[in-house]
Order: structure tokens, then C-alpha cells, then sequence
């Protein structure tokens, strides 16, 4: 497990020494306890791909899930929410097995003991039919929510065949900005990233430096998304936008490879690359804390 800390207010020093991450070595079981109602504790989870079935990449295609619902059960404080962003369950051109693959990832992660669970797109679960079977099982495609005075805002830069948000939702994100106070924590989701990462990939989002204008007047906004399967922290102008791990299998480095092809299960570290995360958001400093916990490989029976 390791963790790093981000100090809203000084931003660039904060990305600069993230360079250096000093990682945490505590237990998964030992966050801080008490001083709730100073803080939000949430759980990202991002692209578990439920339907995957290459044994090749990952042997325990049908276990992974269920073993990250049972390392997040056992952090010790609950935390307040849980999110998935994106890629839930894995591409499928027939609607009957994508609403079945929907239907047994709701049922395992059901068991999760969090307050509340949220859900966002990823182009798996949406490009097929521009979202309607996502909507049909796990609610709208993009929202927004307020909890403890920090705004939390999920996009959907998935559905839209080309990969972008779309004037509509970008006159909606316009619409709610206006609302917030100029000095807001604001905290995004999304699948894709706002600031491009590695276009010839699709690591982007076509029209993501138009979110990123409306955003400009705020200084406290920070972007937790997946898609690219592994960690990664990019910052410009005071916006700063945080990579997640995948829950199924990683992906390379950008430009790495010709194509981002799915790195091979490696037995010798198995489940490497796969994990999630947990964000804590200091209310009084509007620090935030991030701590990424790797999917625990079982102990073998000697």
C-alpha cells in the first residue's frame, strides 16, 4: 500500500513532491479513526471489466472482483462512498449478455460495506448503444452531488461515439458551475481524463479543454478516472487529475507499445498492476490524502 498527500492551496509544490512519493507501509485495516465529520473517506474503483475471460491475462477473471470487495470490506473506518468509474463490466455487442453482466456485477458487489455506491460509465459498458442498457441498470450517465460542503461532480466522456462530453453536457456542467462559490472543493469523475495524456491512444477526451475553461475560475478541483489501467498524476493550472489502477488487468506505459495492449498475467507477481484506491479530503485544510491498496494475493498452502 502507499500513499501521498496533496495540499490544494499549493498545488505545484504538492505535484513536484509527488514526484517523490514517500509510500505509507501500513496495514489495509489501519486508517485513522475519528475526526469524521472534518473529513470524507471514499473508495475508487475503476474498470473491474465483468465479462473478461482471458485466462492469459488474468487467470482469476472471476475472482478479482470479489477479492477487492473483500479487502474494502475490511478497511476499518466506512467509508462515505464508494464510486466505479467506468468499464464496470467489459465490451459486448449483444444487449442480453451485457444486462447479464450488469446484473451479476451488481450482485457481487452488493456485498460491499460502504454507505452508499455510485457509478459511472466506462466506453465497455456504453459506446455499444450510447449508454442505454448503463442507464437502464445503474442510473444516469452523468450527475452531481453534494456532500459535507465539497461538490462532486461524475461526467460521462464515454457514450458519445467520438469520446467527448457533447455540448449538452458541457451547457449542464456550465449551467451547475454557476451555482458554486469560486472557492468550492470540487471533485470530478470521469472514465477518460480531462488533460490529455496520450491522444493516439484515445487517452483523452476530445473536448476535455472546454471542461477544463469552466473550471478555470476554481482553484480547489481535483479529477479521480480509469481507462488507462495503472497510476498516473498530471497537473496544469491548478487543476490536477489522478490515473487508477484497473481491477482486471493493466495497461502499458503511454507509447510504450504500438498498440496499449493488455499486459500478460505475470504468475511470478500475480495480480500486479491491479488495485484501488482510497481519497480522504481533509474539510478544514482541503487536503486531500491518497492511498492505493494492490489486490492481495492469496497465501499458498505449503
Amino acid at each position: 500500500m502507499r500513499s501521498y498527500k496533496v495540499s490544494i492551496s499549493t498545488r505545484h509544490a504538492a505535484w513536484c513532491l509527488a514526484l517523490f512519493l514517500v509510500f505509507a507501509g501500513a496495514a489495509l485495516g489501519a486508517s485513522a479513526q475519528g475526526g469524521a465529520e472534518d473529513e470524507i473517506l471514499f473508495v475508487q474503483v475503476s474498470d473491474t471489466h465483468w465479462g473478461f475471460t482471458n485466462a492469459k491475462i488474468n487467470p482469476d477473471f472471476a475472482g478479482t472482483l470479489k477479492k477487492g470487495v473483500t479487502q474494502i470490506n475490511g478497511i476499518a473506518q466506512t467509508p462515505d462512498f464508494l464510486i466505479f468509474t467506468g468499464d464496470e463490466t467489459h465490451t459486448t455487442g449483444d444487449s442480453a449478455v451485457r444486462n447479464q453482466r450488469m446484473t451479476q456485477f451488481k450482485e457481487i458487489t452488493a456485498a460491499l460495506q460502504v454507505r452508499q455506491v455510485k457509478y459511472l460509465p466506462g466506453e465497455h459498458d456504453a459506446n455499444q448503444d450510447e449508454g442505454k442498457d448503463y442507464i437502464a441498470n445503474f442510473g444516469p450517465l452523468h450527475y452531481a452531488f453534494d456532500l459535507k460542503g465539497v461538490h462532486f461532480v461524475a461526467l460521462d466522456n464515454v457514450s458519445v461515439p467520438d469520446g467527448s462530453l457533447g455540448a449538452d453536457q458541457l451547457q449542464w456542467l456550465a449551467d451547475l458551475l454557476k451555482t458554486y462559490k469560486s472557492d468550492s472543493q470540487i471533485v470530478l469523475f470521469a472514465h477518460r481524463p480531462l488533460i490529455d495524456v496520450y491522444p493516439q491512444w484515445n487517452w483523452q477526451t476530445k473536448d476535455g479543454t472546454k471542461a477544463l475553461a469552466l473550471l478555470k475560475p476554481f482553484s480547489k478541483v481535483n479529477l479521480f478516472y480509469g481507462h488507462i489501467h495503472q497510476l498516473r498524476v498530471d497537473s496544469a493550472d491548478g487543476f490536477t487529475q489522478y490515473a487508477a489502477q484497473g481491477m482486471m488487468f493493466p495497461l502499458p506505459a503511454p507509447g510504450s507499445m504500438d498498440t496499449p495492449a493488455q499486459v500478460p498475467w505475470n504468475p511470478d507477481h500475480p495480480y500486479q498492476g491491479l488495485g484501488f484506491r482510497t481519497v480522504r479530503i481533509n474539510l478544514k485544510t482541503h487536503d486531500i490524502m491518497v492511498k492505493e491498496y494492490p489486490i492481495a494475493a492469496p497465501v499458498a498452502v505449503k
